[in-house]
């Protein structure tokens, strides 16, 4: 079963919260049938949707009803390089919570904000100076002395910035990881990888620089880059060309020499001149017990063993299918997509997104997969998802779909797992679905 919410713009990004009763997601959020229902004017990719999960009822947990929303970033004008710094959110990350409040980092293209999400149902009232509409007094008609009391008011939620770290990346960010000691983060964009600390906002270190003397030379760029979620020493790049670097800072500032190098062997028979495009890894992950790291290219995903270093443990084929459409993917752009994925809780299964609103999920115990669809018939209460499959022949079954029917406008680039709970994420185009596993 699961829930629809429409978005007026295309998802960026869609992220559960460490203990799970939230999901934080790019884009203003409008809940049908049941729920909120909301919408903001003029382009949203700036805006950040707020979902908080719905214990108030019977069999609700996968439904969540809108908490919160409030704009991150300004459209921005970099004047030195006569270039325009667009609004849209590339990445959000949960900080762990300490108290009440919750606090994210978001970013744009150039800047990271850190939010702080705090919940206020009381005011202060019977100011000594102001009135009650916030207007200063006369103080000749102040004769006594008031004590400011709290009164109750409406649940009112405030998001407010704590942090604006900008001015560090030439290039734009691609990916924010925040550290296992909960107190720095990096951020990396095409060239260079930055380390912060939370409190300090002016300056960052650099702790990766793969920028060539001379521009002509630059072979590979950075596509993502993570922290391990226990060693808060240990962190991992990937690169365009396929490659996965494993670094030390203890080591050195500037780990420009990496402590292990991730990479399988191409098999020369199959090199094509769409090779080296399909290998750029678009995003990796570490599993929740810091032993495998999974990544995502073109048509697979793949899971390593952090001590094995030849090859991965897994290849899970996403859509090999279109491995004869690459050139027309070429063509329209599509082949350089740029996919997300994400583990389970307990780390026993992976999923990814594809085309035509296909996302698959990989079992690593039963050596099972399956793709789903997300639809709005799917999304209905009490519906199940039913297993798609995707013909290649000339001749297929009554269920099955035919490679030459897909939509290719239709994409699932960002999916997240609930931590604890079988609750899935799945973000399509402008719309996000949330299903959870079948209740009895």
């Amino acid at each position: 079963m699961g829930i629809f919410m429409q978005l007026t713009s295309l998802t960026q990004t869609a992220v559960f919260a460490p203990a799970g009763p939230f999901i934080v997601t790019a884009g203003w959020c409008s809940l049908h049938d049941c729920y909120l229902a909301g919408f903001f004017p003029g382009r949203q990719e700036h805006c950040v949707g707020w979902l908080v999960q719905n214990k108030s009822r019977p069999h609700s947990r996968g439904e969540y009803n809108v908490y919160s929303t409030f704009q991150s970033h300004e459209p921005e004008f970099d004047y030195l390089k006569s270039l325009e710094i667009e609004e849209k959110i590339n990445k959000i990350r949960w900080l762990p919570q300490q108290n009440a409040a919750h606090f994210l980092l978001s970013t744009n293209d150039k800047t990271i904000k850190l939010w702080k999400i705090s919940e206020r149902d009381k005011r202060a009232e019977g100011y000594n100076l102001k009135d009650e509409d916030g207007r200063l007094r006369d103080p000749f008609r102040i004769t006594a002395l008031r004590v400011p009391v709290l009164k109750p008011m409406d649940l009112m939620v405030e998001a407010s910035p704590r942090r604006v770290f900008a001015n560090a990346h030439t290039y734009h960010v691609n990916s924010i990881s925040v550290n296992s000691d909960h107190e720095t983060y990096l951020s990396a964009d095409d060239l260079r990888i930055n380390l912060w600390h939370l409190e300090i906002t002016d300056r960052s270190f650099n702790i990766v620089d793969i920028k060539p003397a001379n521009m002509e030379e630059l072979t590979e760029v950075i596509t993502a880059a993570e922290f391990h979620p226990h060693q808060c020493n240990v962190f991992v790049y990937s690169s365009s060309k396929g490659t996965i670097r494993l670094c030390d800072m203890r080591s050195s500032a500037l780990c420009d020499r990496h402590s292990k190098f991730f990479e399988e062997p191409e098999d020369p028979s199959s090199r094509s001149f769409f090779s080296e495009i399909i290998s750029s890894i678009s995003d990796v992950k570490f599993s929740h017990s810091g032993r495998y790291m999974m990544t995502r290219d073109y048509l697979s995903v793949k899971v390593w063993d952090l001590n094995m270093e030849s090859r991965p443990v897994e290849t899970h084929q996403v859509h090999e299918y279109l491995r004869s459409k690459l050139c027309s993917l070429y063509e329209n752009d599509c082949i350089f997509d740029k996919f997300e994925c994400c583990w389970n809780g307990s780390d026993s299964a992976v999923m990814t997104g594809s085309y035509n609103n296909f996302f698959r999920m990989f079992d690593r115990n039963a050596r099972r997969d399956v793709t789903l669809e997300a639809s709005r018939e799917n999304s209905k209460p009490r519906a199940s998802l039913k297993p798609r499959k995707v013909c290649t022949g000339g001749k297929r079954k009554k269920d099955e779909i035919s490679v030459d029917s897909l939509d290719f406008n239709k994409k699932i680039l960002h999916t997240a797992w609930h931590p604890t709970e079988n609750i899935i994420a799945v973000a399509a185009t402008n719309n996000l679905y949330i299903f959870q596993d079948k209740i009895n």
